[in-house]
């Protein structure tokens, strides 16, 4: 099929994946009300066009965490990226490495941080669930500074996994699961040679180095059920926050209160999340919680954001309502499964194109002067 933006790369994958893979990148918590209102919400704040101003020099670099970036964009964390091309951590990071942009290996990865850092040239981010086990989050911290992880990005959104049906029907849990998935990868070759086979080892990369022996994917939602820490508050992070001299970043926030706590904390950034729609159903969208936590901490600490990124104008128009810095998920998953190194690469060539349509005819210069002012109304998004 061919490829004119980045919506395209969904319907790639659909065609290139077994379904209990396609939807459970895919899909949502509950109804999946909140995982669509991300994208529907985030589309349909209007951008300001301004014209005449002289836009031949454009500047989409940006600095965060010390760290100079082309644009202001980073590969969001997402658990069994390597089940979705041969490798798929690797070659996602690669491409991101190319790009000039920062990658985040998920705690519950298949490549491990000691194949992934290996593999590029620039700092890799790393980010870490809340678990029961302290000594797995130790070792995985250990490891991830000793291989030279420059920045944390510690998930607080996940202290029980949501409730996502669409994952139950699929075959990536529930009854007979595995028969389910075995049978979905015979009626896919390609991914069943690419990745099924000669994409091995299958297990939870991060997880099994802790153990010493392989965490099967058929373990990977009951060991993540059973790890989860509900019990878990600000001030069981200190020992984190003390251990991690690098840059800290609270991955999960939607309130303005909960930015001020991660400000007081001592956070160095946050990240405005509902994890893609993942958790629980029925809350902002993060284009809507945004501009309440930028008037509350801007300038107290980063602000990064994710859920509904799709395109280089929403990353404009995250940019305008408060943001520093945009996450992309779902988005570079889908290229990967399409197409590997090349399709994520192509993604991100797209929406630094589109970036510069919208920073051109927005008459902004440069990532800094992307502002309220880029909006046609921006007290809609706070009253619709």
């Amino acid at each position: 099929m061919i490829i004119a933006s980045g919506n395209d790369y969904r319907e790639a994958a659909r065609r290139r994946l077994p379904r209990f893979l396609f939807d459970y990148i895919d899909g949502g918590a509950y109804a999946e009300y909140t995982l669509k209102r991300n994208v529907a919400d985030l589309s349909e704040v209007a951008l300001r066009q301004r014209v005449l101003k002289d836009m031949s020099k454009l500047d989409l670099s940006t600095e965060i965490f010390g760290e100079k970036l082309s644009m202001p964009l980073a590969l969001s964390p997402v658990g069994l990226t390597g089940m979705y091309a041969r490798r798929g951590e690797v070659q996602a990071a690669r491409a991101a490495d190319k790009k000039g942009i920062p990658f985040t290996l998920s705690t519950v990865s298949v490549c491990p941080i000691e194949e992934v850092v290996p593999a590029i040239n620039r700092p890799m981010w790393f980010q870490l669930y809340v678990l029961k086990d302290r000594g797995f989050m130790q070792n995985v911290l250990e490891r991830a500074k000793a291989q030279g992880c420059t920045t944390l990005v510690f998930t607080v959104d996940m202290p029980v996994p949501g409730a996502r049906y669409r994952d139950m029907h699929s075959g990536m849990s529930g009854p007979n699961a595995a028969m389910r998935r075995y049978l979905q990868a015979m009626t896919h070759p390609h991914w069943a040679y690419n990745v099924g086979l000669m994409g091995k080892p299958h297990d939870l990369g991060n997880i099994s180095k802790y153990f010493g022996k392989a965490i099967g994917l058929e373990d990977y939602m009951g060991y993540l059920g059973e790890n989860f820490d509900p019990s878990i508050s600000w001030k069981d992070l200190q020992w984190i926050r003390d251990f991690w001299d690098g840059p800290m970043v609270i991955k999960g926030i939607l309130d303005p209160k909960d930015a001020k706590d991660a400000v007081s904390f001592g956070a160095d950034g946050i990240v405005v999340s509902n994890h893609g729609g993942r958790q629980l159903d029925g809350v902002l969208s993060t284009v809507r919680a945004l501009p309440s936590i930028a008037d509350a901490v801007k300038g107290d600490l980063k602000i990064l954001v994710d859920s509904g990124v799709r395109n280089g104008l929403d990353v404009v128009r995250m940019l305008a309502l408060g943001a520093d810095l945009c996450m992309l998920g779902r988005a570079f998953v889908y290229a990967l499964a399409a197409e590997g190194e090349a399709g994520v690469t192509n993604v991100l060539n797209l929406i630094e194109k589109e970036m510069k349509v919208a920073m051109t005819l927005t008459s902004s210069q440069s990532i800094k002067e992307i502002n309220r002012e880029c909006l046609v109304d921006f007290n809609q998004i706070e009253s619709s």
